[in-house]
Formats: C-alpha cells, structure tokens, sequence
C-alpha cells in the first residue's frame, strides 16, 4: 500500500498490475478476520448450554463410576463436534456470499477498458467514472465532463461535489479539499471521467477512517430475533420442568438425591432449546448460499427470510423480461437513417457500456460510419446528459465552423422542443400535421414492441449567448426502433408468479406502447390501461393505492415514481420485491421491503442499495429465489417444530413417571446421547429438505403473522403426544417384568420413535411416499446412524453398563418398534387422506 506521485494516462498492463498485486497486496482497508473452526469450537464450549453438561460430567466422575464420566465426556467431545461444524459450515458459506457480491472497479489495462475486482485495483491504474459508479481508490482526475460525486460517506455532507481535473494542484494539500481528486468509497453521481490512482488500501482517506471503527458483525434479522425470544421464553419453562421432574421423583419416588440431581442437570441440558437460535443461523446461511447457486446473491440476511413472502414483484422491462440484446429493426424516414446513426455516434459518451448505444454504434459501423473519424471532426465537445427532467441526451460541438447540437431522447420529449423536420425537398417547418405524423409512428413502432429514439439537431451559425437553451428550435430528423426480444423463460416466470399468488408489475422508462406490447408477450394479465409518470403525477395516494389493484403496466415513469408505487403497493400491505440498476432506483431498492439489482447492468449504487443483487439480471431468476425463499423458511418451520415436538416428548416422558411416583424411563447418559441425535436432526438434517411439489402453488405468507401460530402449536403438541405415548406405553408394559429392560425399551422405543417422527415432519402437506423416504440423504445418513447407535447400544454387551441398557427379547423389539411406529406414522396416515382428497 502507498502514495504514487508519478502520473500516467496509459494505465498500467497486465503483468504490471499483477506484479503490484504481489508487491503491494491487495486494495484492502483491512484483511478481514477468517474464523477458524478453533474459533468456533471456543465459543462453543463457553456457551452455557456445554458448561452445564461439563459440570454434569463432572460429577458423574465424582458420584459414579469412571466409565459414566468417560461417556459423558466422549459424547460431549462428539456433540461439540458436531456443533463447530455446523456453526463453521454457516459462517464460511456467509463469508463466501461477501466474495461472490464484492464490487468491481473499470479501469484501462494493456491500454483497453476492462472489469476488475475491486480489490485488485493498483497505484498507477486509470480508472473510469460515469454515474452510478463507486470509485474504486483515491484517484487524481485526469479528465472530466460534468463531473459530480457524493463524498458523503468521509464528509457527512449530501450534496454532490463537483470535480475537474487540475494537473498543477500539490498532492500535499488538504485532500478533502481538492476538486481534482476523487476518493475511494466516494459515489459518481453525474457526468464520467478519468483518474489515476495515487492511493489503495489503508492509505486512502476512506482507510484512515475505517481503520479507527472494528469490524462488527451483521445485525440480526427479525426471524433471529424472534427465535433468540422464544428461546429465553421456553429457557424458563425447560428449567421449571428441570426442577420440577428431580423434585418429585424424591419426594413421591424415593429416588436418590444424588442421581435426581444428575436427571436434572441432564434433563435442563436436553429441553433448554438453545439448538434454535444456531437452526435459524444455519437456515439463513445456508440458504442464501443456496439462492447464490441460482444467480441471486444475496448482500442482507434479512432478505432470505423476506423474499419468501413477496406478494408483488415491481420489475423493470429492460434486461429483466427482455434479453437486453437491442438490434435496430427500423427507421422512419428510412431515407434519413444514415444521419440518424450520425447524431447517434456524436451523441454516445466513450466509452459506454449501455445496450441502446451499443446496439446504434454496431448498426453505424455496418453503414460505414467510423465513429473515431465522426468525432475528431467535432471539437469543443459538451455533453447535456439525461436525467429525471429531459429524457433526452444533447452533444454541442464545433464543426466546420458552425456550432452543431445533436439529440436524441424520448419521442415526445424530442418532438416537443423541435420547430421543423427534414424531408426530401430540404428543411421544412414542423407544422400539427407532420408532428402528428410522426407521433404516429412513434406510436406504431412502439406497439410493436420496439424501443423508439428520436434524433434532431440544430445549426448556430453565431455562437448563442451563454446559458441559451441550445435544445429548443430543433430540427427533427426521425425515429429508430430498437428491438429487445422477451426472455424465453419469462412468460413461465410471470405465470408461476400467478399460480404462487404473486403480483407482477411493469415500470419502465419506455413508451406506453412498448411496455405494453411486452407485457402481452409475457403473459402480464392486465386489467386496467397502462398509466405513465404524468398520469401519476395527477393521482393522490389513495387513488394510487385503488390504480394498484387493476393497473399493471407503468411506464414513462420516473425514479421518483418508482418510489411512490412501492410505497403505495406497501400502503395496501402488499410485500413488495423491486428491480432496480441505476442511481436513481436507489431510493426505491431501498424503500422495498426486497430491493433487487441488477448484477450485470446495474450500477454500484444501485448493488449497494439493494438486499439482493441478479448475477444474470433475469426476472425467473427472481421467481427461483421466491421458490427457493418459500423452501427455506418451510424448512425452518419444519426443524422447529421438529426439535420442540421432541423437547415436550421428552419433558412429557420423565414428568409422567414423576408424577406417578415411578422410577423415571432414561437415565441421565441416555439424555445426553438422545439430545445429541435431536440436534443432529434439527439443526442438518431438514436443513437439506427439498421444497413439498405444492409449494409454488400456496399464497404468500403474511409476514405479519406469527412464526409460532396456533395451527403450529397444535402440530408440536399433536407430535409430541404420539412419542411420548409410545415411550410410556412400552415403559410401562414392561416395567414389571425388569426395570432395566424396561429402561432399554423406552430408550429403543424413544431412537425409533425419533426418528420416525422426523420423517413424518419433513413435510406438511404432501405424504412421504410421495417425496421419497430415501430422498433427503442426510436425513436418511442420521437415520442410518441413529439405527446403527441403537443396535450397539442394546446388542453389545460392553456398552449395557456405561449406557444404563440390556439385552432384549424379540418381542420387546417388537413393542419397541410397533409403538414408535404407531405412535408417529398416524400423522402419515392422515396427509394421505388429504392428499388424495385434495
């Protein structure tokens, strides 16, 4: 890292860059701390739920025998163990999401533009700036047109500063100062330019002061919050019960104090779920490495969670429904075509990345037009760039000695500010019937589905006053219409957002017609007209909020009217998913309660704003992260449900036996090795459940409703009735015959039981002979394993004292198995009833 004095307009090659990456390291503020699965394992075994469990170890080795203490430790050892993998497993696939989303800088290397990673950015680049993008490091201007920047982010002030380059300025001055550098972290707001790097890394000013602040952790969403709540609410009850079980089985069962105490310190252990807050962690990120998979990155945690319940979806037309690969279908008047791509080349910035531009600047080159060539001729170049105001873009320029406007922009917008037209015959005026003409092309273009630019331009033989409106008194010149063909695979999108529930809405720049007719091409069900910004500007809120209800195509519409639909959609509680790729979506990427951009178009403001960035930029991508949203917060509920079915059954289990004065069914090694296969399962196993085949077919959930509602409640106290029903009655009927065997019957009826009961959860609605029993390969390698630890436990004579367990008669087995059976496998029963109703 350093400060380079010496200037360059040539940037830097490949090799060089790649050498200044070995010398310098990398354009860093701080190397950010890797968490190793040492770390992990620290702050496992300090969490209280593992001290607890020591402490019962402990004094087992006091009180008992040593070989009881050697299995509490080795399960413990294992438990731990399974534990740092997890919580690794999540935190490695979060820290992967920050690379896959990190931002890239252009810059010119072996002389030509080019995409980098932020990161590898060096002294000595060139960088480009246009709007909408972060500057990559400090730089010093080189060049500038209408260069603004928002600084900020170091100064705390709003309004955009302006920058120009200035060659003479000292680099010892004070920095925040000078209008000829730009400074990393810093946004370009307007116009474009070049600069050099002079500082990456922790030399930058955006370094001096990051380097004061640590480096915190992401915030918690709402779902980690409420699950952290219900979590310290059953910790309560779970330590109640842990009292409760211990004190009743001295006082009504004559049991030994000492042993009592261990159930207890056994049994808080196995029911204080503090496994919940880790499930949802691992939901989250997990899941969010999932929707990376499918080309939705996502930046906020939060939006996993979310985007599940989106009700209506706000998407751009550009890119997203269409391929975003223009070609020029037509021109009107084709007579004036090859001047049009004239003003087109005078009028397109270099170097641009914009598919419009792109698509007229190939078309010239194939007419003959050399753009090199056009524009050398052209001196004193200024350039009035579009914005929300004029939706149109003007070059004025100097050549053979006249001053030259050329624009393009919206058809109305053009046709507005122009006093004639060209024909055939020469400059004629612009007279109702020709405009209206011309309108009507516009129009029967844009129904084609045809983006449409209009070109003018205007001749000063005298140089005009300063501040003159040098746009007005144009001379028309025609139309070109672009085509943008619809993505193959959105009209499948849109009408599986229908199916799901989900609303789709069109707000777009382009014509009414435009949008229109690309609406029609991709299923988009309209039921009222479609309404521009101007007939937006002309509605109240409330009446916005009735339009939502029947309109779904916007187009004309501004960045500003962009927020006012989604905070209106909002209004009328809708949960509102909205595309965005440009500056000015920023405020409404924001405001939504899922701001998606666009990763391949989109500008870093618009990626910084959003929860989720598109790698591709295409709307099923969208509708994939919908799905797979649904699947993981389904996935959440059934672990949940799941691991709380068995803390009841457990509780259930040894307060029953308790409350009858009887010796309680599991000792406390038993417990620990139950919680053990509990956590497994809650925490991996549903975590790789594949979405129910129904899921893109039920409603959005209300976000607003509870994550623990009474149709919730019913299925974890329904669940755990059957398992603990099956552990008392095999407890009981065999509790006569040998209190041990009796013990090895819970023990056996409670693995099988558990495990059985996991398969019957994975779903809600669908039968698990319609999913597969074998589907879910880690639920069937637990299962596999959770048979395998039975059997030894029961079958080798070694383990029957350390584990508190015997042999058992075929019979037994049977008892074992038919009632874990029966008592979990009703619920299957009744999914097929309504499955087949259904």
């Amino acid at each position: 890292m350093g400060r380079m004095p010496d200037e360059t307009t040539q940037g830097l090659t490949t090799e060089e860059a790649r050498a200044a990456l070995l010398r310098d390291g990398p354009n860093r503020i701080r190397e950010p701390r890797r968490e190793t699965y040492f770390d992990v394992f620290l702050e496992e075994v300090r969490e209280p739920m593992i001290l607890l469990l020591l402490v019962t170890g402990v004094l087992y080795s006091v009180w008992g025998r040593l070989e009881d203490a050697v299995t509490i430790f080795a399960i413990i050892l294992v438990l731990v163990g399974v534990e740092v993998w997890n919580e690794h497993r999540a935190h490695r696939a979060i820290a992967a999401l920050a690379t896959l989303s990190e931002p890239t800088a252009a810059v010119l290397r072996d002389g030509r533009p080019a995409e980098v990673p932020t990161e590898e950015v060096m002294l000595g680049d060139v960088i480009l700036l246009w709007a909408g993008r972060r500057v990559a490091a400090d730089a010093r201007l080189l060049q500038a047109h209408r260069l603004e920047v928002d600084e900020s982010t170091l100064t705390g002030e709003s309004i955009p500063v302006d920058k120009e380059p200035d060659l003479q300025r000292p680099l010892d001055a004070e920095d925040l100062d000078r209008a000829n550098l730009v400074f990393a972290g810093t946004t370009v707001t307007r116009g474009r330019g070049l600069a050099l790097v002079v500082s990456t890394g922790a030399d930058t000013e955006l370094g001096s002061v990051a380097t004061l602040a640590a480096e915190a952790k992401p915030p918690r969403t709402p779902l980690q919050r409420t699950m952290a709540e219900l979590s310290r609410t059953l910790v309560l009850v779970a330590l109640g019960v842990s009292l409760l079980v211990p004190l009743l089985g001295i006082a009504l069962g004559n049991q030994p104090a000492k042993q009592m105490v261990l159930v207890g310190l056994s049994l808080a252990f196995a029911t204080i779920p503090e496994e919940l807050p880790i499930v949802t962690t691992m939901v989250l990120g997990l899941g969010a490495f999932r929707l990376a998979r499918r080309r939705a990155i996502v930046k906020r945690l939060h939006a996993v969670e979310t985007i599940g319940g989106v009700t209506l979806i706000a998407t751009d037309k550009t890119g997203t429904l269409t391929e975003n690969r223009l070609r020029v279908a037509s021109a009107w008047p084709e007579d004036f075509a090859y001047r049009m791509l004239e003003i087109a080349t005078l009028a397109t910035p270099e170097p641009t990345s914009d598919p419009t531009e792109l698509a007229l600047l190939e078309t010239a080159g194939a007419s003959g037009i050399d753009p090199d060539r056009l524009r050398a001729g052209t001196r004193d170049r200024e350039e009035l760039g579009l914005d929300d105001q004029r939706p149109l873009v003007s070059v004025v320029g100097r050549r053979d000695g006249y001053l030259r406007v050329v624009v393009k922009g919206a058809p109305e917008a053009v046709l507005a500010r122009s006093a004639a037209h060209w024909t055939v015959r020469g400059e004629r005026p612009l007279d109702e019937e020709s405009r209206s003409l011309a309108s009507e092309h516009a129009v029967l273009m844009a129904t084609e589905g045809l983006r449409v630019l209009a070109f003018a331009e205007r001749l000063f033989e005298v140089a005009p006053e300063p501040g003159a409106d040098v746009e007005s008194d144009l001379t028309f010149v025609g139309l070109i219409g672009l085509a943008d063909p619809p993505r193959a695979e959105a009209r499948d999108a849109v009408e599986a957002c229908r199916v799901a529930g989900i609303g789709v809405a069109v707000v777009t720049g382009d014509h009414p017609a435009t949008a229109a007719a690309v609406a029609r091409a991709v299923g988009l069900e309209t039921d009222g007209d479609v309404l521009t910004g101007a007939d937006l500007d002309l509605l109240s809120d409330d009446e916005l909020r009735e339009a939502l209800g029947v309109t779904r195509v916007f187009a004309r519409a501004k960045p500003a009217d962009k927020l006012r639909i989604v905070q209106a959609a909002q209004a009328r509680g809708e949960v509102v998913a909205v595309t965005g790729d440009g500056v000015n979506d920023a405020p409404a990427l924001a405001a939504a309660d899922v701001g998606v951009a666009m990763g391949e178009t989109g500008t870093d403001v618009a990626r910084e704003a959003a929860d989720i960035v598109l790698a591709d930029d295409d709307f099923a991508t969208i509708v994939h992260a919908v799905e797979e949203g649904r699947t993981l917060f389904a996935n959440l509920r059934k672990s949940v449900r799941y691991y709380l079915a068995c803390k009841v059954a457990l509780v259930g289990a040894m307060l029953v036996p308790a409350v009858a004065g009887i010796p309680l069914p599991f000792a406390p090694v038993q417990i620990i090795l139950m919680e053990l296969f509990m956590d497994l399962a809650a925490s991996t196993a549903f975590v790789a459940e594949r979405a129910e085949s129904d899921l893109m077919r039920q409603p959005p959930r209300d976000p607003r409703h509870p994550f623990m509602d009474r149709t919730m409640i019913a299925s974890i106290l329904a669940a755990a009735a059957g398992l603990l029903a099956a552990v008392v009655v095999g407890y009981l009927v065999t509790r006569e015959i040998d209190p041990t065997r009796a013990r090895t019957v819970a023990f056996v009826t409670w693995m099988l039981g558990h495990f059985l009961l996991a398969l019957n959860l994975r779903s809600e609605r669908e039968p698990l002979w319609r999913l597969g029993v074998f589907s879910n390969r880690v639920m069937t390698a637990w299962g596999g394993a959770t048979l395998i630890v039975t059997l030894v436990a029961v079958l080798a004579p070694g383990l029957h004292t350390p584990l508190r367990t015997t042999t058992l008669a075929v019979e037994q087995w049977g008892l074992a198995a038919g009632t874990a059976l029966a008592g979990t496998f009703w619920m299957e029963a009744w999914k097929s009833i309504r499955f087949k109703a259904s």
